[in-house]
């Protein structure tokens, strides 16, 4: 390129032709054949250089490519040389193509995109539309002007679920049958793995008969309204639990707490006579309504000792039983009351 001019199109050079005096002037380009002189007063170098210049080996020189045979035979210009004008014109044409095919694919890249864009906006504006068609908000006003209701919601809360306490803590909700086969099913049991066998079991209302010592008076002074029994053996070990009915909670806890003697020892059904003028283990405990009794010891009639694990286990065991049971009553009909209809 010269400074200043036209970039000229490096074009390969004939095999044999020598570089600066085979190109037009600077800042113009050949128009016609050239003269073997060169351009502007400047001879045509002979083979081997000239002016000073050294000479050019075959294949271009002085920077210029190896020359290939002219790309454009029979251009104007004549003899050896190319022509240049025709080479630039030639180049030019190319880059105007080369354009065009650019400005082409980007017409059809540019239709492309514009057609995927309106896709998109044909596909957001039927989604805005639904949405828009869709049920008018609450709180607003809707095409005939009317307000819409808003959503309304109680303001009483849902009652809480009924508490199984409740329906063993008063007698006017206690109305499931009681009896001492309901209260203590089955031929036997099992708390956390140990078995226990069932013997005999009894129900009564005259509560200070199935008792020993001050127990009966405490039932009596209580308002105790019934007394359900029923005894189990594990082991050489017989236990009699008993559970005491009374009108209210506040009756079964007194007659918890003013306990003395105990519940009367169940005897029959394969259990012989047990805890008789012996030493055996008494408790007592409450809950709701009910308060309930235990007296364990040795079928043999052997006393019981505080070392005697065995009689504390069978009592623990039997007044776990006894609780659960009564307990059970109550959820069983805290569940009914809630799945009953309300008025």
């Amino acid at each position: 390129m010269s400074f200043g001019g036209p970039q000229w199109p490096q074009e390969p050079q004939q095999q044999g032709q020598q570089g600066y005096g085979q190109q037009p002037g600077y800042g113009q380009q050949g128009q016609g054949q050239q003269g073997s002189g060169g351009g502007y007063g400047y001879p045509q170098p002979q083979q081997g250089g000239g002016y000073g210049y050294p000479p050019q080996q075959q294949g271009g020189g002085y920077g210029y490519p190896p020359q290939q045979p002219d790309p454009f035979p029979g251009a104007q210009g004549g003899g050896d040389a190319p022509d240049w004008g025709a080479l630039a014109d030639a180049s030019a044409s190319r880059g105007r193509r080369k354009r065009l095919l650019l400005i082409g694919g980007g017409v059809v890249a540019a239709v492309a995109v514009g057609a995927i864009v309106a896709t998109a906006v044909v596909s957001t504006n039927k989604k805005n539309d639904e949405a828009r068609n869709g049920p008018v908000p609450t709180g607003t006003v809707s095409p005939t002007g009317t307000p819409t209701p808003e959503p309304t919601f109680s303001s009483v809360a849902p009652p809480p679920p009924p508490n199984p306490k409740d329906y063993i803590s008063d007698p006017k909700k206690d109305k499931a049958p009681l009896s001492a086969e309901g209260l203590f099913p089955g031929k036997k049991l099992t708390m956390s793995g140990r078995p226990y066998k069932k013997g005999a079991t009894s129900s009564t209302t005259n509560c200070a008969s199935v008792t020993q010592g001050g127990l009966g008076t405490v039932l009596t002074r209580n308002g105790c309204q019934r007394v359900l029994r029923a005894t189990y053996v594990k082991d050489g070990v017989a236990v009699t639990v008993g559970v005491a009915v009374f009108p209210s909670e506040a009756s079964a806890q007194k007659a918890k707490d003013q306990a003395a003697g105990g519940i009367a020892p169940l005897v029959g059904a394969g259990v012989g006579d047990f805890c008789h003028a012996t030493v055996c283990l008494r408790r007592s405990n409450a809950i709701g309504r009910y308060a309930y009794f235990t007296q364990a010891g040795f079928a043999n009639g052997r006393k019981v000792t505080k070392a005697d694990k065995p009689v504390f286990q069978a009592s623990d065991d039997l007044g776990t039983f006894a609780f659960n049971q009564i307990y059970a009553r109550g959820r069983s009909q805290a569940s009914a009351a809630a799945g009953a209809p309300r008025e």
